[in-house]
Parts: C-alpha cells; sequence; structure tokens
C-alpha cells in the first residue's frame, strides 16, 4: 500500500503572540508529516508565500491578516483567533479566511483543519491541471445537487468515475458503527438495481484500513502489497491489481461509513486517478449529507405521523384518527350512495381479567386482542380502539347483511384463540353491535355511531358472546 503523496506539507506561520507560538511548536512536534517555518517580519511572510507556495498558511488575527490583504494568496489561511476574538473574526472575514480557530486552541481541531486545507489544495491542484476532470467534476457536482435521493447520488457517483475511468468495479459500501464485521454494497455501476449485498469485511483489508483511518487507501499492486497478504488467493483467480478506497467525509465523519471503492485488473491507478475520485468524494460529500439528513427527517416525520393516529397500548388507530376518517367515509358514501357499517365491539367482563391477573396482564391481552382482530380485518377496514376495553371497525361499501356476517367470523376468532397470558383453556369472549347506512334513522356520522353502541348495548344485555343488528331492534 502507499500513500498519495508522501512528501512532506510545508506550513508557514506568522503569529507575534507567544503563547500560541508555544502551542503551535508543540503541536507540530508531533507532526512529522508537516514541515513547519516561522515568518519573523511581514515581508518575511510575503517572500516566503510568493518564492515557496506554501501547503497552508498559518496567522494570527487579526494582526497578521493585515498583512496578507495585498497579497494575491494562492493557498489555503488558517486564522488563529484569540479568546476576545470579535476583532480576530471581523479580519478573517474580511480577508476571505472561512477556516480559523477560536481560543482555547484544541490540537484535534486544528489537526483536522490542516488536513481539509492540505488535501483541499492538492485537489485543486489536480483538477486545474486536468481541465477535462474539472469540467466533469463540476457536472457530477450539478447533478448530484439537483436530488435529495441518497441511493440515486451515490449510484450517480460510481457511475460517472466508470464513465471516466478503466475500472472492473466501482461501488459504494455502508458499513455500521454497531457491527463492522460486515458491509453492505449501497450502489454499484455494474447494476443500478443491486443493493444491499452483504460482504464480509474481513475479506477487505483495504477497507477496513481507510475505515480506520478515513483517509484515502492506494494499493498499486494486489499481488505484492503486505496489506492483502491475508486475501490474496481470494483476489488472484478475480485478477484484481490495483485497488482504491476513498471515505466519503463531511465535517470530519465519514457519512453514514460510506466508502467508495474502485478495482481493476489491468494497471495501477495513476496519482492523477486517485486525485480526481477523491476530488468527487469530497464534491459529493454535502449534497449527500444533506441527502441524507433528508431521507432521515423524512422518516422521523413519518414516525411522529405514525404516533399522532396510533393507540400507544394496542398499536392499532386512535379513536381521533376514527372520527375523522368517519366524516370522509360518511361524506363519501352519501355522495355516491353507497353502503357504509360500523361494528362496535367490547370484550366480555374484561373486569374480571384484571381483578384476577392484574392489570399489566389486562394490558398484554388487549394489546393481543387487537392485533389479532387486525390480522383478520379486511384491508379496506378501518379497526380502531374506542376506549378502554371497547373498539370500533368502519367497513365502507358493506351493507349490513355484509357487515354482520364479518362481525360473526370475527367473534369466532376471538372465542377460539389461546391468549398467551391467560390460562390454557380460559377463553375471551366478545360482545358486538353492528349498524348501517343508508338508514332514515341515520342522518350523520354521529348518529351511525350511537345506533352501533345501542346494538352493542343490546348484546351486552342479552347474554354476551353475539352480534346485534341495530335494525333488528
Amino acid at each position: 500500500m502507499i500513500r498519495i503523496d508522501t512528501m512532506k506539507k510545508e506550513i508557514l506561520v506568522y503569529e507575534k503572540d507567544r503563547d500560541v507560538q508555544k502551542f503551535l511548536r508543540a503541536f507540530f512536534q508531533e507532526k512529522p508529516a508537516y514541515s513547519l517555518e516561522f515568518a519573523d517580519k511581514a515581508a518575511a511572510l510575503k517572500k516566503t508565500v510568493r518564492q515557496r507556495n506554501p501547503d497552508a498558511v498559518i496567522v494570527g488575527s487579526p494582526d497578521g491578516l493585515r498583512h496578507l490583504k495585498s497579497l494575491d494568496i494562492a493557498c489555503p489561511v488558517i486564522a488563529m483567533i484569540p479568546r476576545d476574538g470579535s476583532d480576530g473574526i471581523d479580519s478573517a472575514m474580511e480577508a476571505d479566511v472561512g477556516c480559523y480557530l477560536l481560543s482555547p486552541f484544541d490540537k484535534e481541531d486544528l489537526d483536522y483543519k490542516l488536513k481539509v486545507a492540505v488535501e483541499g489544495k492538492g485537489l485543486v491542484e489536480s483538477l486545474c491541471n486536468d481541465p477535462e476532470n474539472l469540467h466533469a467534476l463540476i457536472e457530477l457536482s450539478s447533478i448530484i445537487s439537483s436530488t435529495l435521493d441518497p441511493k440515486e447520488i451515490l449510484y450517480l457517483l460510481v457511475k460517472k468515475i466508470s464513465e471516466l475511468m478503466d475500472v472492473t468495479r466501482c461501488s459504494m459500501i455502508s458499513i455500521s458503527a454497531e457491527n463492522q464485521r460486515f458491509g453492505r454494497v449501497v450502489s454499484t455501476f455494474e447494476d443500478r438495481e443491486l443493493t444491499g449485498l452483504k460482504i464480509e469485511l474481513r475479506k477487505y483489508p483495504e477497507i477496513k484500513r481507510a475505515l480506520s483511518q478515513k483517509r484515502v487507501v492506494v494499493v498499486k499492486d494486489a499481488q505484492s502489497d503486505p496489506l492483502m497478504k491475508e486475501v490474496r488467493e481470494i483476489i488472484g483467480p478475480i485478477g484484481i491489481r490495483s485497488i482504491v478506497v476513498v471515505p466519503v467525509i463531511f465535517r470530519d465523519e465519514v457519512i453514514g461509513t460510506l466508502l467508495l471503492r474502485t478495482s481493476r485488473a489491468g494497471r495501477a491507478f495513476s496519482r492523477e486517478e486517485v486525485m480526481f475520485c477523491s476530488a468527487i468524494a469530497n464534491a459529493s460529500a454535502n449534497a449527500l449529507y444533506n441527502a441524507f439528513l433528508y431521507e432521515r427527517l423524512s422518516k422521523e416525520k413519518i414516525k411522529y405521523e405514525r404516533l399522532a393516529v396510533t393507540d400507544y397500548l394496542t398499536g392499532i388507530y386512535n379513536i381521533r384518527y376514527f372520527y375523522k376518517r368517519l366524516e370522509e367515509e360518511f361524506s363519501r358514501a352519501e355522495r355516491y350512495r353507497t353502503a357504509l357499517s360500523c361494528i362496535m365491539l367490547d370484550i366480555d367482563d374484561f373486569k374480571k381479567v384484571n381483578d384476577r391477573y392484574g392489570h399489566r396482564i389486562g394490558d398484554i391481552v388487549l394489546r393481543e386482542f387487537a392485533q389479532l382482530v387486525k390480522r383478520h380485518t379486511r384491508k379496506s377496514d378501518l379497526f380502531a380502539r374506542y376506549g378502554g376495553e371497547e373498539f370500533v371497525i368502519l367497513l365502507p361499501q358493506t351493507p349490513s347483511k355484509g357487515a354482520m356476517v364479518e362481525a360473526e367470523r370475527l367473534r369466532g376468532i376471538v372465542k377460539e384463540h389461546q391468549f398467551k397470558a391467560l390460562k390454557k383453556g380460559q377463553s375471551v369472549t366478545v360482545s358486538l353491535g353492528v349498524a348501517s347506512s343508508p338508514d332514515k334513522r341515520i342522518r350523520n356520522s354521529d348518529e351511525l355511531i350511537h345506533r352501533a353502541d345501542n346494538a352493542l348495548f343490546s348484546a351486552k344485555e342479552t347474554g354476551r358472546d353475539q352480534s346485534v343488528l341495530y335494525s333488528s331492534l
């Protein structure tokens, strides 16, 4: 395995504050990948920037930034802003410096911002040297910004890379933070519909390395690279020679632990190709983040909408949602002159269950009862908890005869069911009241419910475990 660039990155510092200087010296002593140089005077700063074009410049704000205003800076600038930093922030804004650290300074924060600055400079230089790549990146950025569908964005990414580069495979891999033994191929240019393919990460050491280091991993020759030793026999017959794995990172986080993995059987990937893959990953990070955020918010919205219409105990619709739908269905039945029936259900002697087993067991029985009836209710019907142990079913386009058949069918299912929380042999029965429209005594939706409730009362009063139709009273 090789790194994209093994040369030290040159960092130029112009900072007068001794405490900040001390912080920076201590930081860079632990970072052998960087070479550090201090400029003592403004003139030296200008001369060094123009002659050496360092990978990044770190300046104190506001004093240091004043000397940079007249410079045409071709490298990224990181401003160090002291504790009372209002002037420093204003200076950074005026100098168009988007990257800065606020006191108290943190080493991890500086480390991250340096990496972003240095890698960004390399990507820009690479792209500017290749107008074709720059055009492709701009085109891709425009395309992926036009959709909030993460799956579409991921497919566009792998498709664009496969169009511009000679690759054998190009995929996006998703890895769960909870279980890093496995990953899933969420998008591949070979098959737009292929998603969710499970892979065992022990067979992909290059992915594990990129995931742990949060950086690009390049394997020039899979047959000789020590990293691939354990899987050489697996990938040998396939003919894979060169592999690139690029983490898609947003704000120092691997988004959903997504990894762009490309491979080919022919020549090794060039440095320019690796930089291009990195550029695409960087350009797509923000769009991907927005897409995943949108998807998460959409799921949360659906979740809360479901909670708003669901009874917390039984998991079926609540009475509030039932009455909303009742108005709609009654109006529709009147408009199109179709039948609409209502069944009221009440568990017989449910107080005895609570008294004998306790309310906790009673709640379990209520939930099991609700789920049992729900499983055997037609999809076109609306089943809701009315209150306590009382339930209601709305049956669109169903006359009284059909509603009575449905009521008797459900009564038999409940009676034959053995509830898990009750002793074996102890059954539960239910009484049902049915009312239907059109009926000259039912002029609105409230009267439909009232008549079904009266029929239920009659079923309870005349022996329970039976179905009663209101029109027969």
